[in-house]
């Protein structure tokens, strides 16, 4: 790890997301305290763990598996496990009447109506998985109100309990959303929100409370894994005087970055940041609200210290981008409430030796043993799949009704439009470009109006088509 030279910066200041091409809500930092724990010195200079000497169609995630926690080894299983975007919401809040179903139907293909059965089954493989951290990766609330964030953390003392640390960040949509609400029959009730002080608190079991260093300007802090690698927990999110959609890192914060990041060197750490926010334009059309304010400086900042490889959400689609400028890598994990319902599995060496790839929640096993007779739940990932094709199908036909198609036209372009967005949210959409480049209501696309969004979108979906954003390999 390079020490960094002095540098004064100055951070000013749709697929289906949390971001906005359009939309901004209102949003900002918060004073917290500076903790510093102190460790043994000793401890702290061991170096962590090296890759297996393995050919490189062999470094998969089983060839680097090493033997669970628990075992008489005592060696530690090296994975670190990254969700984003769980957006849950308490049972309480809602009597599942007609206020509750209009919203789960228009929530940009979150699956509300079954956050719960996607979250207990997500938990129960990461205590299956037993990996050596659980990160949460932001906007882990539908919208931030209190007792949602406060029944998932009793959900996530579950996995702590198994003896699997967790770490969490908020995302913009966890700490002063004036959108907060309970459903009680045909109407939406303001449910009271998150504050920043609170949001420490409910998840001082969940990071807060185990950090090496908290920022005093924000939600930030840094936390230690077993294998003496430091995750950097940046709070990009803006939430002052309510909740942005955009992300942005305070200046503050950068003063802090740079005391930690210099004791990281000093100890020889090797150093993985996560934030909620994107740190790349990984869209060309979503880039608003996605990625960070400035994000240039943020970028310069962890070159400067060599941190190479940035984990991330809020975009809501599988996908991963390399800096044009310097050695680092950006992976965003798609969400977790939307199909196909993706965790990361990371397994980490240093910036430039790792391996990360994804899972499937398997709710459907998760069902049949707990005997759940819900058919929406027999087959899942078909269910799943199905809601998110609906979602992208309506969106396009209600823009292309109107413009003088016939309704062939009409379906048979909606249908296109939904099937790549679905490909695309997963990180597949490669598997499926020549098929849908070769199909008549593509360039009826084309012919309709290359300047709509959905066109632009979808042609960026092609361009973008040329890997499986699922796994990642360096080197």
């Amino acid at each position: 790890m390079k020490k960094a030279g002095i540098i004064c910066l100055c951070a000013g200041l749709l697929t289906v997301s949390g971001c906005s091409y359009l939309h901004k809500d209102q949003g900002s930092p918060v004073a917290g305290t500076d903790i510093i724990i102190e460790r043994d010195t000793e401890d702290d200079t061991e170096a962590g763990p090296t890759a297996p000497d393995l050919p490189p169609e062999e470094t998969t995630i089983e060839a680097l598996q090493l033997p669970e926690l628990g075992t008489e080894t005592e060696t530690v299983n090296p994975e670190i496990v990254i969700a984003s975007d769980i957006h849950y919401l308490a049972k309480e809040l809602t009597d599942f009447g007609s206020a509750f179903e209009e919203m789960a139907e228009t929530e940009d293909g979150k699956m509300v109506s079954y956050v719960w059965e996607i979250t207990d089954a997500f938990l129960e493989q990461v205590i299956k998985r037993r990996p050596q951290v659980l990160i949460l990766a932001g906007d882990l609330t539908l919208n931030g109100e209190r007792i949602s964030q406060e029944v998932l953390a009793q959900q996530l003392q579950r996995v702590e309990d198994a003896g699997i640390p967790v770490v969490v960040i908020p995302g913009n949509h966890d700490i002063n959303n004036s959108k907060a609400c309970s459903f009680k029959g045909s109407d939406r009730i303001p449910a009271e929100p998150t504050s920043p002080e609170q949001f420490a608190k409910i998840y001082e079991d969940f990071g807060y409370g185990e950090a090496l260093s908290r920022d005093p300007a924000s939600l930030s802090y840094t936390y230690e894994l077993t294998d003496g690698t430091w995750l950097l927990m940046l709070d990009s999110c803006q939430y002052e005087e309510g909740a942005l959609v955009g992300g942005m890192i305070r200046n503050d914060t950068y003063q802090w970055m740079d005391r930690v990041l210099e004791d990281a060197w000093n100890e020889e750490r090797q150093v993985i940041a996560v934030g909620h926010h994107n740190l790349f334009d990984e869209s060309r059309i979503y880039e608003e609200d996605c990625t960070i304010e400035h994000a240039e400086e943020l970028e310069q900042k962890l070159d400067e210290w060599e941190v190479g490889l940035y984990l991330s959400g809020h975009l809501h689609v599988q996908h991963y981008k390399s800096s044009k400028r310097y050695r680092i890598d950006e992976i965003v994990t798609s969400a977790l409430s939307v199909a196909p319902c993706q965790y990361g599995i990371l397994q980490f060496f240093g910036p430039e030796n790792y391996y990360y790839v994804t899972e499937t929640t398997n709710v459907t096993e998760w069902a049949e043993r707990k005997g759940n007779p819900d058919r929406n739940l027999q087959d899942f990932d078909q269910y799943a799949d199905e809601f998110l094709q609906n979602v992208f199908y309506n969106k396009a036909k209600t823009e292309l009704q109107g413009q003088g198609l016939s309704p062939e036209e009409i379906h048979g372009m909606a249908e296109l439009y939904a099937m790549l967005n679905v490909q695309a949210v997963g990180g597949r959409a490669f598997e499926i470009k020549q098929y849908a480049m070769s199909m008549p209501y593509y360039e009826l696309w084309q012919q309709y109006d290359r300047t709509s969004i959905l066109c632009m979108y979808m042609n960026e979906i092609l361009e973008d088509a040329v890997v499986d954003y699922n796994e990642r390999k360096r080197p």
